[in-house]
């Protein structure tokens, strides 16, 4: 069975991509912050096998013991989806933003998945052998970033930066990595029903109704969970840097 390491896998946006890959035939590996979750675990090993890790993507020395732990538990990896991020604290206008809140954010939503990218490329290589497949992925590694990477928030100027550089980020790995055999892409959500969104849904809400996206409704961490699955599915071998928006239409320029 394949293996997947899905960072934030036990909530939001991370849970339904969880959920998804367990019911396609993956074995998953989550890393989240919080100690085991039972009451989330036990749902989600009804659909398959789950190894679960506590730790922060912000700390390095946790990237390690996380793979050792999918390692232990399954054996191998075959894709990283990189998922877990946050918010940041307060929306302060960026002429008021602080250092502390900048840092907090960047080092969760860019420099963790950054470097847990290259912990995990380098064991996809180790583990391929010498010969580089060319019919199919030796590995596959997913960035779950946001509209935010294109669209600004002066009110959460940290949070945009961060998802813009985990776009270039994509496209360095998919450089480095395409001669490896392994692929990259980023999912770009737009606005999708998550606890970290249950705050403005009045203003999405009105936002909607105005014509903020084609498809006028929120998105669900289901809708995201698709996408994945199919950029992890290893039909598109000659594919890589690519990004996919589940917004419902909201990168279309309108009129």
């Amino acid at each position: 069975m394949p293996v997947a390491m899905v960072t934030g896998g036990s909530r939001g946006i991370g849970r339904g991509i969880t959920e998804r890959l367990l019911r396609d035939g993956y074995e998953v590996s989550i890393l989240a912050t919080r100690a085991a979750p039972e009451d989330v675990l036990a749902p989600l090993r009804e659909l398959g096998d789950v190894s679960y890790s506590a730790g922060s993507i912000a700390e390095p020395s946790d990237h390690r013991r996380y793979l050792d732990d999918t390692l232990a538990a399954f054996g191998r990896v075959d894709l990283l989806v990189n998922n877990a991020g946050v918010a940041p604290s307060v929306r302060n206008d960026v002429l008021v933003a602080t250092t502390d809140e900048f840092d907090r954010v960047l080092s969760i939503n860019l420099r963790g998945p950054y470097f847990l990218t290259q912990l995990v490329a380098n064991q996809l290589i180790a583990q391929r052998g010498e010969a580089v497949p060319t019919d199919r992925p030796a590995g596959t590694i997913i960035n779950v970033s946001s509209i935010s990477a294109t669209v600004v928030s002066t009110n959460r100027g940290e949070y945009c930066v961060s998802k813009a550089g985990v776009a270039m980020a994509t496209q360095v790995w998919a450089a480095r990595l395409a001669p490896e055999g392994i692929v990259v892409y980023e999912v770009r959500p737009g606005v999708i029903a998550t606890d970290m969104t249950s705050g403005v849904k009045d203003k999405y809400d009105a936002l909607f109704a105005d014509g903020l996206a084609p498809m006028p409704r929120w998105g669900t961490p289901a809708d995201v969970a698709g996408v994945v699955a199919v950029l992890a599915s290893g039909q598109m071998p000659y594919s890589t840097g690519d990004v996919i928006v589940v917004g419902g239409g909201m990168q279309i320029p309108r009129l």
